[in-house]
Formats: C-alpha cells, sequence, structure tokens
C-alpha cells in the first residue's frame, strides 16, 4: 500500500509541477508533509537543500530521497517513477503538437499566460523556506523569534551572489560552514 501512495503522490507532483524544480516545491510540501506527514517541515527544508546540491532535477531528487526514507529502494524506485512518468508522456505529445503547431498564436498565448502562475509559485516556495529558515515552523512571524544568524547569513550570500558574482556552489558551501561556526560558537566550543 505504501508504494502504491508514494506513486499516486509522486504523480500528481510530476503532472502539476509546471515550470521546473522550484514551482514543484509547494506541491511536495502539500503532499510529503502536509497530506502524508512522511517528513516534518524541517525535514523538507533539509530535503530541498540536499535535492538542490545533487544532480538532477529537484522533484526527482525529492521523490527519490521521500521515497527511500519511506519504503527503502524499492520506495525511492517507484516514487522516482511516478515523478517522471508523467513528463516522460507529456514531452512526447506536446514535442509532437509543439512541432506540428508552433506558429499558431493561441499556443503562444497559453505559453505567455503560464509564466506569472510559475513565477508565483517559485516565489511562494522561496517565501515558505525563508520563513522556516528565520522563524522555524511555527505559525507566527514575531520580531523576537528572529534567529539573527540565519538573517546575516542570508544577507551575507545574498551579497555574495550578487556583488562579486561568485560560483552559487562556493556560496552554499560558505552558508554551511558559516552555520556551523555560528552554532559552535553558541554551544561555547571552537575550532
Amino acid at each position: 500500500m505504501i508504494y502504491l501512495q508514494l506513486f499516486l503522490s509522486f504523480l500528481q507532483i510530476g503532472m502539476f509541477s509546471f515550470g521546473g524544480g522550484y514551482a514543484a516545491m509547494p506541491l511536495i510540501q502539500g503532499q510529503v508533509v502536509t497530506l502524508h506527514g512522511w517528513l516534518t517541515m524541517s525535514e523538507f527544508t533539509d530535503l530541498i537543500t540536499i535535492s538542490q546540491m545533487t544532480p538532477g532535477p529537484i522533484a526527482v531528487n525529492s521523490a527519490t530521497f521521500v521515497g527511500m526514507k519511506i519504503a527503502g529502494i524499492p520506495g525511492a524506485m517507484v516514487a522516482t517513477a511516478g515523478c517522471i512518468l508523467p513528463s516522460c508522456i507529456l514531452v512526447t505529445i506536446l514535442a509532437r503538437l509543439y512541432l506540428k503547431y508552433r506558429n499558431l498564436d493561441l499556443l503562444q498565448g497559453v505559453l505567455k499566460s503560464l509564466r506569472p502562475a510559475v513565477v508565483a509559485m517559485i516565489a511562494s516556495a522561496g517565501i515558505l523556506i525563508l520563513k522556516d529558515a528565520f522563524w522555524g515552523s511555527g505559525e507566527s512571524i514575531l520580531l523576537t523569534g528572529t534567529e539573527w544568524s540565519m538573517v546575516l547569513i542570508f544577507v551575507i550570500c545574498v551579497l555574495l551572489l550578487r556583488k562579486t558574482k561568485m560560483n552559487p556552489i562556493w556560496v552554499m558551501v560558505l552558508a554551511g560552514v558559516m552555520k556551523v561556526g555560528i552554532s559552535m560558537t553558541i554551544q561555547g566550543t571552537c575550532f
């Protein structure tokens, strides 16, 4: 039964995650955290981080991770298959249709109208991750409950990415080192 749940959950994610991995994050969260409770919000944030650091699409990496955690290697295979099956079918059909009707104005209008929805889904996912990083998984956002160390790391990373054009991989490594350093300092141990 768990294999069927994994397959169907990630089949839905695969079917409705237009716009790539970032747009899929709210869908993944809805299935994995909210609906089934397979991960906590904190684990989901870790999942997104791990999915970003490993090669491949976020949705596929997430499916593999969740499937592995819930039902081992068979679960990882079933969840991953569910995630990629809609894309394989849809891309095959759309490629044929696009080649046949690519000059049609109606098709161009539909593609343009999907862009704002994709941007909104990406922004929603980013805001949820920032909220969890800065204020935890609680419902309220209070200035007194802000994790200022995380805000500082975020600001430093944004500045490094925007001003110095530093490689994002090195920025992620540096952010991890800063977080470990801050955690060790808070606990009273130094390097």
